[in-house]
């Protein structure tokens, strides 16, 4: 009955049910788990309740003359696939904001957000507000005083620091009328309404749960290590940047050099020897051997630089000559085994951060006024700290990245339009030239986009097996239902590639050692430089 009542309660007033229900458990009148879940029950269909309120009248209530005259078709049009594309964070986020819930869960069933959307969200919004509202309040409110009392030997002394922390609260809350920590607050609850920024951990786990159905269904996770049987472990992690560039067609990469671990000294008289060996001019770029997601790539454009770099990884280290671009792209590859010719799966269109001067703001300024940057500002701001304070002049262009990552600050965007014959044509030639290699994203630079769409203009930067992304799912025009039906395809290609591979005698790495690579991997604690 209890339980019945509480989650009646949570259709009259949300906030002031939880608040109960905690007193209820902290006197031990309720269950802990009980309360939780009346509450969370209740207002889990409470929301469902106003989406389908939303989804039942609210394309009549669209058609009456007043709205008509205001709401034209295609700005309801555009509202519904705002609300699509950013359902996440506006679901919620919206449950953290007071007064915004009703609205937005009304509007989202008139604009007719898909029902699974929308229950999916708003249930992780319910997981992440109710048990925090009950707990604390049956864990901070009577319960207080008697819990500190034993440590101060009287209730006054508990008291006392119950008032200090509210002032310390207080003060907490007045420092956020300070222009700049509100610009840098709402940058940071900005990032959540933008999948895209969302922590790999939250992004992928959809997808890890498509990996295990995958691995079920094809003998098992080691599979995918068969899918690239030219590469250590079908390159899932670990594989070395430049013994996967000798591999290539040396016409169709950018030239390099490995400077494996030693004494400082001889490792910077080996660069300079291989340097001069080759005619290479500075800049070089430097990256490790073995890396992930951009790190630890620098522009180094003096010896002084070099030596430093050299100096802070100790680890073996890819040197290449700068290609200028200006362009890059991510293009992903596969080729079934038994087909004749590959394909190309995505392209990802690169577009390096560039800041423009009004030759009055600071960089700093600059970054935390961008509607992107800003996003990304911490990166930003550690990466060029020593010029934050430079007021660039009107029309400067600054650039804030060169290494084509997107967690290294640079926008992607869906490439298809530069897919044509002749350039997968060409990528299919430079993919088959390396033996027992099917599937992976190339990353290449390029001068030129219409000689780069003929196939003529190809630097390769780099080679990424099995654990590359198709990286165009980042473009912020696209959903987050579009980028998790892409990866799930090609997860699919990847495993039945593998499949295929292991079919035909390829056995693919042993479970025990992806586990070694993978936990070993996640806890490297390689010193390398912030990237450029």
């Amino acid at each position: 009955m209890t339980f019945l009542l509480i989650v009646i309660g949570t259709f009259v007033s949300e906030d002031a049910t939880c608040i109960a229900t905690g007193l209820l458990i902290q006197r031990r009148q309720v269950g802990v788990i009980a309360g939780i879940l009346a509450c969370t029950s209740g207002i889990y269909f409470g929301d469902l309740g106003l989406w389908a309120i939303g989804r039942l009248f609210g394309r009549a209530a669209l058609t009456w003359p007043s709205a008509a005259r205001r709401l034209s078709h295609e700005r309801v049009r555009d509202a519904a696939q705002w609300v699509e594309r950013h359902a996440a964070g506006a679901i919620v986020g919206s449950r953290f904001l007071p007064g915004t819930r009703v609205v937005l869960y009304v509007v989202s069933g008139v604009l007719r957000l898909p029902v699974g959307v929308f229950a999916l969200w708003s249930l992780i919004a319910a997981l992440l507000w109710t048990p925090t509202l009950v707990l604390l309040t049956a864990a901070l409110c009577d319960a207080f005083v008697t819990r500190v009392t034993p440590i101060f030997g009287a209730a006054v002394w508990s008291q006392m620091l119950a008032a200090l922390l509210l002032v310390l609260a207080m003060r907490q809350a007045r420092s956020l009328a300070d222009r700049d920590r509100r610009r840098r607050i709402a940058a940071r609850l900005a990032r959540w309404s933008r999948w895209e920024f969302w922590p790999m951990w939250l992004f992928y786990f959809p997808v890890a749960a498509r990996i295990a159905w995958l691995a079920l269904r094809h003998g098992g996770l080691s599979t995918i290590t068969a899918a690239n049987p030219g590469m250590p472990d079908g390159g899932l992690v670990g594989e070395s940047k430049s013994e996967i560039l000798k591999r290539l067609p040396a016409e169709w990469t950018i030239p390099s050099v490995l400077i494996p671990r030693g004494d400082i000294a001889a490792r910077q008289t080996r660069l300079c020897a291989l340097v001069d060996a080759n005619a290479w001019s500075l800049p070089l770029i430097l990256k490790p051997d073995v890396g992930q997601r951009g790190v630890g790539v620098r522009l180094t454009r003096t010896w002084a630089d070099i030596n430093a770099y050299l100096t802070a990884v100790r680890d073996p280290v890819v040197a290449q000559p700068y290609h200028p671009g200006p362009f890059e792209a991510g293009i992903f590859y596969y080729r079934m085994p038994d087909s004749v010719r590959g394909r190309i799966f995505s392209i990802t269109d690169k577009h390096f951060p560039v800041l423009v001067g009004d030759g009055r703001s600071t960089l700093e300024e600059l970054i935390w006024r961008h509607p992107r940057y800003r996003l990304q500002a911490d990166t930003f701001v550690a990466r060029h700290r020593d010029t934050l304070q430079r007021v660039l002049d009107a029309g400067e262009r600054f650039p804030l990245a060169i290494a084509g990552n997107h967690c290294q600050g640079t926008l992607f965007r869906d490439g298809r339009h530069l897919i044509t014959p002749a350039l997968e044509e060409r990528v299919d030639d430079i993919a088959r030239a390396y033996t027992g290699f099917f599937v992976g994203r190339f990353d290449v630079r390029y001068s030129d986009i219409e000689a780069f769409k003929a196939g003529r203009d190809l630097a390769i930067v780099e080679l990424n097996g099995v654990t590359s992304e198709s990286t165009n799912i980042y473009d912020p025009d696209g959903t987050l239902r579009n980028a998790y039906h892409q990866l799930f395809k090609q997860w699919a290609i990847i495993f039945a590639i593998g499949a295929a591979n292991r079919r035909a005698g390829e056995p693919g790495s042993p479970l025990r050692r992806l586990v070694v690579l993978v936990r070993c991997h996640l806890i490297s604690e390689a010193p390398f430089p912030i990237s450029d």
